[in-house]
């Protein structure tokens, strides 16, 4: 009689037939373990030999096997009780892991959080300072306050000493302090910034887009000579064939398309290079090089004058054509107009206008080619000249007329609608507008100043 003991566990195998290492049953005078193994969920198997049935009579042995069997019965069930425990308390001890593990996740999310936070502060603080960076060498010329100049220059190191350090050791200091005292240096340094005039170009931003509206070309400006209560803004689509300019009281009343008068000129312009200076507007002829004095008050043309040599009609036009040959500018020092002759090699010409008569007053040769730059603008004497109409365009040479000299820069824009076909400079806004693709937009520009001191008037 073979039987199978499937229930019992390995423990229990040890228990029965290793705590009784005393016991022995011969195979003719009781049970007889025949052999042990496990199966495949690790359950242990254990094969008997029962005794013959002679054998199994009720005298003491058979007696013993009883008593051995219920006591193996009750560890079974005892082991079972403890077996359905351990399972409770590793199911707790799971949770408890895993609820561990979720705490870890949120305290280093938290971590991680207020580094963010603190270093887009820092962040911040680092670019107030680095605008500021550029002002001190306008500082070392004031001449009248060295003294001021040198205590700057000191708090400034200071910062960016503190700021350094903040980069690395992110807390480390009061933020709230540090940011009041780069406040009160940007006051002070914007108290000396009243006092500046002309400056060079070292930075441009933007754009703002004021409207969207007309063709891919045109024109739109305000008057830089205009008082500041007079914000009114001129009209021109297109770069050919047309005579109608639009006037529109102030920005607002642009962008609400609130037309306040419509101006019919005697002649059509070409290209889209035109200016309005001192009330009166300043365009090239169609198909010539005659500059037209139009003004808006009387109604009137109070002055024309054919500008020698100039190529027009698309001879010397910037790269993205339109009749773009010649270019009326303005800047702080006057009127001015920028084209090409074919003594000067296709090569960009600058001549100062006399605002009145149209007259020449100055003329500078330059050796850039005016078909190889996509527009051009002037700021305080110096011509500054784009290398393409299209992305990627950045402003890559100018030309001072103070000293007759040329330099190679690179200055970045965001070209932010693929095509210029209009670049000019206002002085009293100190902005530059543009003809974006049919979208009229505005840029700022950074200029290093020169202050004037009294010794210097």
């Amino acid at each position: 009689m073979i039987l199978l003991f499937g229930a019992l566990n390995p423990l229990l195998f040890l228990i029965v037939f290793g705590l009784y290492p005393s016991m022995t049953i011969g195979p003719k005078e009781g049970w007889q373990v025949y052999s042990s193994a496990q199966d495949a969920d690790g359950r242990c198997i254990c094969t008997v030999v029962a005794p013959e049935q002679n054998l199994c009579s009720r005298d003491a042995k058979s007696r013993q096997l009883r008593q051995l069997l219920e006591k193996v019965q009750n560890m079974s069930q005892s082991i079972e009780v403890l077996n359905l425990r351990t399972q409770r308390d590793f199911q707790y001890v799971m949770k408890m892991e895993n609820q561990m593990k979720g705490l870890r996740t949120k305290f280093r999310q938290i971590e991680e959080d207020r580094k963010t936070t603190m270093a887009r502060n820092f962040k911040e603080l680092k670019d107030r300072m680095d605008e500021l960076q550029p002002l001190i060498p306008v500082l070392e010329q004031y001449k009248t306050d060295a003294k001021l100049i040198s205590q700057f220059k000191e708090e400034i190191r200071n910062l960016s000493a503190v700021l350094t350090g903040i980069q690395e050791e992110l807390g480390a200091y009061d933020y709230e302090q540090l940011y009041q005292r780069v406040l009160s240096l940007d006051s002070r340094l914007r108290n000396c910034m009243s006092k500046l005039t002309c400056g060079k170009l070292m930075k441009i931003t933007g754009p703002v887009t004021i409207k969207t509206s007309g063709t891919r070309f045109g024109a739109w400006m305000t008057d830089p000579l205009a008082s500041t209560r007079n914000n009114r803004v001129w009209y021109m689509d297109t770069y050919t064939n047309s005579k109608v300019v639009r006037e529109y009281k102030s920005i607002a009343d642009f962008i609400s398309g609130l037309e306040s008068r419509t101006y019919y000129l005697p002649f059509k312009w070409a290209g889209t290079n035109h200016m309005v200076y001192n009330g009166s507007l300043y365009y090239n002829k169609e198909q010539s090089n005659i500059i037209v004095k139009y003004s808006f008050e009387t109604g009137r043309v109070l002055a024309q004058r054919a500008l020698e040599y100039a190529g027009f009609h698309n001879v010397y036009p910037y790269t993205w054509g339109g009749f773009s040959d010649i270019d009326l500018m303005a800047d702080e020092l006057g009127l001015w107009a920028v084209y090409a002759t074919n003594q000067n090699a296709g090569n960009i010409v600058i001549s100062q206008l006399e605002p009145q008569t149209l007259e020449v007053l100055q003329t500078w040769n330059t050796e850039y080619s005016k078909r190889n730059a996509g527009e051009s603008f002037m700021i305080c004497g110096t011509l500054y000249i784009t290398n393409s109409h299209l992305t990627g365009a950045k402003v890559y040479y100018s030309y001072n007329t103070k000293t007759s000299t040329y330099e190679y820069i690179d200055i970045p824009f965001h070209n932010q609608y693929f095509h210029i076909s209009m670049l000019d400079y206002n002085a009293r806004e100190r902005a530059l507008y543009a003809w974006n693709n049919g979208h009229q937009v505005i840029f700022n520009v950074t200029l290093f100043h020169v202050i004037k001191t009294e010794d210097d008037s």
